[in-house]
C-alpha cells in the first residue's frame, strides 16, 4: 500500500467508528466497561468522536505531506496505556501510516476496543491484516514505543533501551486563566478536567489563577459535570481525597462533586484540581518552564501560552504528539 491508500483506509474507519448502529455501539461499551469501570458510554463516544476527526482524509494528508516515507518496513512493537478509551490509537496509526507493522502489547484496561478497531480496520483494508499483530510477549521487533508511569518507564528502559525508542512517563495538562473568562469558556474548561474523569495526560490537572480571580464562580459554571459523583469509582476516590484534607488540615474548596486546593504541585488526584496564583505575566512564564517537562497540554483561551482554547484538549489533531515527541519522524527514520 502506498501512503494514500492507507490514509484512505483510517479515512473509512473513522467514519465507521461514528455510524455504528445504537447496538453495535452498546455492545461494545459494554465489554470495555467489563474491563474497565471507567470507560462509560459517554467517555466512549467522546473517544470516538476526537478518532473521527483526526482520522479525516484532508487532516492526514494535511499531516503527512512534510514527511518522507523511505519503504523499509520494519516491526514496531506499541506497548499501550489504559487510562481512557483507545489511548494507544495514536501510536497505532503513526506506525501503520508510517508503512510499518506492528506487534501491539494492549492493556488489559482497553484491550476490547483496540482489538475491535483492528477487526474493523482489516475489514475496510484486508491488507492491514498481514501488518497487525497482537502479543503478550515481546520479541522479534525492530522497535519500540512503550507508553506507561514514571516507575514503569524505567523497566521499559532497562528491557528495550538496546532498542530504538520512544518512552513515556507520567505528563499531566494545566489551564491558565487570565480572569476575564466568562461563564460559557469557564464551562468549557470543565469538559478539558471532567472527560475521562481526570485520568488522561491532556486532562486539565491544575489551575494557574491571577490574585483577583474568584475561585467560587467556577463551581457555579461546572455544574453541568456535577454527575461526575455518581460514579462510583470517582465518588470513592472523592470521599477519599476530602478525608485525607479534613484529617491534614489543609486547607481547600469544596464543590461537593471535586475539590480546589492551592499548591505549587502539579499532577492532582482524582477529584482535586490543583490551584496557583502568579503575581505577573513574567511570574506566569516563569512557572510554566519549570514543570514543561511535565506537561502535556497547556490550555488558554488568551491564546498567550498556546493555541489550545478551553473545551479542545481531548481533541488532538494528528501533529499533536504525546510529550512533544515527534512520533511520525521517529519511525520515518528506522533503517
Amino acid at each position: 500500500m502506498n501512503v494514500d491508500e492507507r490514509i484512505a483506509a483510517f479515512d473509512r474507519l473513522g467514519t465507521a467508528l461514528v455510524t455504528l448502529t445504537n447496538d453495535e455501539f452498546k455492545s461494545l461499551a459494554l465489554k470495555a466497561a467489563s474491563e474497565n469501570p471507567w470507560f462509560t458510554e459517554d467517555n466512549i463516544r467522546m473517544a470516538v468522536s476526537s478518532l473521527h476527526l483526526m482520522l479525516s482524509e484532508q487532516a492526514l494528508q494535511n499531516w503527512t505531506s512534510s514527511y518522507v516515507f523511505n519503504g523499509n518496513p520494519k516491526k514496531v512493537a506499541v506497548v499501550m496505556a489504559g487510562n481512557i478509551p483507545l489511548v494507544g490509537f495514536h501510536d497505532f496509526l503513526c506506525v501503520l501510516i508510517s508503512g510499518h507493522s506492528i506487534l501491539i502489547k494492549s492493556s488489559s484496561k482497553d484491550n476490547a476496543l483496540i482489538q475491535f478497531v483492528v477487526q474493523l480496520l482489516t475489514i475496510i483494508e484486508p491488507r492491514y491484516g498481514e501488518r497487525i499483530e497482537f502479543a503478550e510477549r515481546l520479541k522479534g521487533f525492530d522497535a519500540i514505543i512503550a507508553t506507561g508511569s514514571d516507575n514503569t518507564s524505567r523497566y521499559f528502559e532497562y528491557y528495550f533501551g538496546k532498542y530504538p525508542n520512544i518512552i513515556r512517563r507520567n505528563r499531566t495538562s494545566v489551564a491558565v486563566l487570565s480572569g476575564l473568562e466568562n461563564d460559557d469558556e469557564i464551562k468549557n474548561l470543565g469538559i478539558d478536567i471532567f472527560s475521562y474523569f481526570g485520568l488522561g495526560c491532556r486532562n486539565v490537572s491544575k489551575l494557574f489563577v491571577p490574585r483577583s480571580f474568584s475561585l467560587e464562580q467556577v463551581f457555579t459554571s461546572w455544574q453541568p459535570y456535577h454527575d461526575v459523583i455518581n460514579h462510583h469509582k470517582y465518588c470513592n476516590n472523592y470521599d477519599y481525597q476530602k478525608s485525607i484534607l479534613l484529617v491534614g488540615q489543609v486547607p481547600f474548596f469544596d464543590g461537593g462533586y471535586v475539590m480546589l486546593q492551592e499548591t505549587e504541585k502539579l499532577v492532582s488526584p482524582i477529584s482535586v484540581i490543583y490551584f496557583e496564583y502568579y503575581n505577573s505575566s513574567d511570574d506566569l512564564r516563569s512557572k510554566l518552564a519549570a514543570n514543561r517537562e511535565k506537561i502535556q497540554c497547556i490550555v488558554d483561551n488568551s491564546g498567550e501560552h498556546s493555541s489550545i482554547k478551553f473545551g479542545r484538549a481531548q481533541y488532538p489533531a494528528p501533529g499533536d504528539y504525546a510529550d512533544q515527541v515527534d512520533t511520525l519522524k521517529f519511525l520515518t527514520g528506522l533503517n
